[in-house]
């Protein structure tokens, strides 16, 4: 099993007009931060650099403790130098502002829930915003509201959308929401969510790989771990995409046929194919995705296949 394959497919018996429309994503929320000092003050919080985005870019970017673990990841949309809108897991939205808060002192800026003020919607397939272009974190004005491109899953184009509470539902086809899960899945990039809290440092999701981590930009919580983990050249931990035939629960921990004992890795999202079985982002060891045979749960649980990831890992230095 190789983990940088870059191979990127659909289920063969999935019809691709079956992922497209647009589905209403009521897991999200949406914080905003708001303020002559918005820019500055998440610079200093986030993995992303915040300073070079031009208002209606967008990028990837996690919100760490002191000991580089993520406690939340965004989709960080710069409205204008003054507003920031940062999207993320619902259920970590009042966790998260108030750790965000701890750290505003003298700054000037508002950090609000304005999840109320905001429809996310996620669009794919012929649905997709023809205004984007199709690097993976663009931006470009939708309907009185944002589009960001997303990852896509081998030809389906994917695009999260921000829209005004009162706007009109986006005018094409309905996706269930199951299949935009499975899309997320098989996107390969995972959003922190209330199980896997402080589980990963960002090189664990891969987020050095999708555009999540910028190097270059000065210090923010947990800085010196993110980067001694990428430039000692020894990445043991990442993300990679599994197939089963049961479900799989976020926070359930998989193990490895060579050590019965000790969990090698971590369920951090999960969708049933619509081919049949079930799809799952797991972060785990290296040397687990080598050889040997994957389990589920247990030593003795149901075996996992490594599926390839759809975009090449970044090399550790």
């Amino acid at each position: 099993m190789n983990p940088r394959t870059s191979e990127n497919q659909t289920h063969p018996s999935v019809e691709l007009s079956s992922l497209s429309g647009a589905c209403r994503l009521h897991h999200l929320g949406v914080i905003r931060a708001q303020g002559t000092d918005a820019v500055r003050f998440l610079q200093g919080q986030l993995t992303q650099d915040v300073a070079l985005l031009k208002p209606g870019e967008a990028r990837l970017a996690a919100f760490c403790s002191a000991k580089g673990r993520m406690q939340a990841s965004f989709v960080a949309v710069k409205r204008a130098e003054d507003d920031i809108l940062l999207v993320l897991s619902a259920d970590l939205v009042s966790r998260t502002l108030k750790r965000l808060g701890m750290f505003v002192l003298r700054a000037q800026v508002r950090l609000i829930d304005d999840s109320a003020a905001w429809q996310v919607w996620g669009l794919s397939g012929s649905a997709f915003p023809a205004a984007l272009g199709g690097a993976p974190w663009s931006g470009a004005a939708f309907d009185g509201g944002w589009a960001v491109c997303l990852y896509p899953v081998g030809e389906v184009q994917r695009a999260m959308v921000l829209l005004p509470a009162d706007a009109p539902a986006p005018p094409v086809a309905a996706l269930d929401g199951a299949l935009w899960q499975w899309l997320e899945v098989r996107s390969g990039v995972a959003m922190v969510t209330e199980p896997v809290f402080e589980a990963f440092v960002p090189q664990m999701l891969n987020y050095e790989s999708v555009g999540g981590v910028s190097f270059k930009k000065g210090c923010y919580p947990g800085q010196e771990v993110v980067a001694r983990s990428q430039f000692r050249g020894t990445l043991k931990r990442r993300a990679f995409l599994v197939q089963g035939s049961t479900p799989m629960n976020v926070g359930q921990e998989v193990f490895h046929s060579s050590d019965p004992e000790q969990a090698c890795g971590t369920v951090v999202a999960s969708a049933v194919n619509p081919g049949g079985g079930y799809d799952a982002i797991v972060s785990m060891q290296v040397s687990a995705a080598t050889d040997g045979q994957l389990l589920l749960g247990a030593a003795d649980g149901p075996s996992l296949n490594l599926l390839p990831l759809p975009y090449p890992l970044l090399d550790d230095i």
